[in-house]
């Protein structure tokens, strides 16, 4: 088999194939964060092709992000249960399959079904539930270091594809912006069966910086009713509701407005497409070095602390915005700022749930956290786009946005401290 042949060769020269298992599961991440921030770039030219209001359109969007997250927690489970290999396999090939029958659709319905439906489905298998599961399951030390990495992996997708699609649609129309993440998803699918297992034991090896005194957890029973009783025992402890809180106004601050509407935010005020989509590579940029650094840090300090830092910050940057003048230097100054700690949430969240909760639920309990963080990503996407519609303006929204941070901010404290070791750990 090329997993262990791969393994073998690895081990040979002292590396652990835990990194090789983290960086299949990056490339995955990042084919399906760039085929999630792909419609944000065609919600100008699908409008003028084919005349859907800008609400229709978000209608279709957040469809798709509410999809991802309310499949979070099923999709632990069905990793636990299916094995990651088999199942991120299947999860890249619905996503090339809706985005090519999305280049014959001529109705908002069949856009609905493909972009908003299937699309949603085949992102939602894995969610980012698959970067805690791999980081839980292959890495004992520089747990937190791989999570800001896997974590940073959208923002990734976000700085290699946007501007290549926008460059795309401008000079062949929207439908050829299509076909690089279509590869992608491809490509990445073939790596996944070839080298990434289920488990390190698969490969006869223990987790990174395991010891034969590290205890094995056995996982919980893998049926279908496993998310609803995690559920059922999360929601009796005050961490889950401050954590689904804050994760839910994440969402609404990130993906569901800035990704979804930053484009046309940014045509709203003069400033053309490929310079608007080069802007949010700027945001990946700092994006995949905040949430790598977020990572480093949540190893070492109280992820609370670090949480009312982001969530503050970004609620200002989103106040300001408006007030940018939409020149590129102002917006070259947001990206930097708002950029830093877009994704950097995600390393502190998984860690307190794992604190909350233990090691042995993390994935399941932030699988119900992060459905509720694209549920706020749901809700800002057609928030956003019927604010445009109703006002002619995106302000209100940037606005909403930027005091539901604060309020996350002030929220994230309400959690209960790790003892001292525990937060330098």
């Amino acid at each position: 088999m090329p997993a262990q042949r791969l393994a073998t060769l690895l081990q040979r020269r002292g590396i652990h194939y835990a990194w090789v298992a983290a960086a299949i599961t990056f490339l995955a991440m990042l084919v399906t964060s760039a085929a999630l921030g792909l419609p944000g770039a065609l919600l100008q030219p699908l409008s003028l092709e084919f005349g859907w209001s800008t609400t229709e359109l978000s209608s279709v969007f957040a469809t798709r992000f509410a999809l991802y997250g309310l499949l979070g927690p099923f999709a632990a489970l069905v990793l636990l249960r299916y094995g990651v290999s088999r199942m991120v396999t299947l999860a890249l090939a619905i996503i090339a399959v809706a985005l090519l029958l999305g280049l014959f659709m001529h109705s908002l319905m069949q856009a609905f079904a493909l972009w908003g439906l299937l699309l949603g489905l085949g992102t939602g298998l894995t969610a980012m539930v698959l970067g805690a599961t791999v980081a839980n399951r292959w890495f004992v030390h520089r747990r937190g270091l791989v999570l800001g990495l896997l974590a940073g992996s959208g923002a990734t997708g976000q700085l290699i594809f946007l501007p290549l699609a926008t460059w795309l649609i401008e000079q062949h129309g929207w439908r050829w912006a299509l076909i690089p993440v279509v590869g992608a998803a491809v490509g990445v699918g073939l790596l996944v069966l070839l080298f990434l297992r289920d488990h390190p034991a698969d490969l006869g090896l223990q987790a990174y910086g395991a010891t034969p005194d590290t205890p094995v957890l056995p996982p919980p029973r893998a049926d279908w009713s496993l998310p609803f009783r995690t559920l059922r025992s999360a929601v009796g402890v005050p961490a889950f509701w401050v954590l689904a809180g804050t994760f839910f106004i994440c969402g609404l601050s990130t993906n569901g407005l800035v990704q979804t509407h930053f484009i046309s935010l940014c045509g709203d005020h003069g400033l053309g497409p490929l310079p608007a989509a080069s802007v949010l590579s700027m945001m990946g940029v700092f994006d995949l070095f905040g949430t790598t650094l977020s990572g480093h840090l949540s190893d070492r300090y109280d992820s609370r602390k670090l949480l009312c830092w982001y969530y503050g910050l970004r609620g200002l940057s989103l106040f300001w915005l408006p007030y940018s003048e939409f020149t590129l230097s102002g917006l070259s100054l947001f990206a930097i700022f708002y950029g830093l700690d877009w994704i950097a949430t995600v390393p502190p969240t998984v860690k307190l749930s794992a604190q909350a909760f233990g090691p042995e639920r993390a994935a399941l309990v932030f699988g119900w956290v992060f459905a509720a963080h694209q549920l706020g990503a749901a809700t800002a996407a057609y928030g956003a786009g019927l604010t445009r519609s109703v006002t002619a303006s995106y302000t209100p929204a940037l606005l909403a946005a930027g005091a539901a941070c604060l309020l996350a901010a002030a929220t994230i404290m309400l959690m209960k401290g790790p003892r001292r070791r525990e937060a330098r750990r």
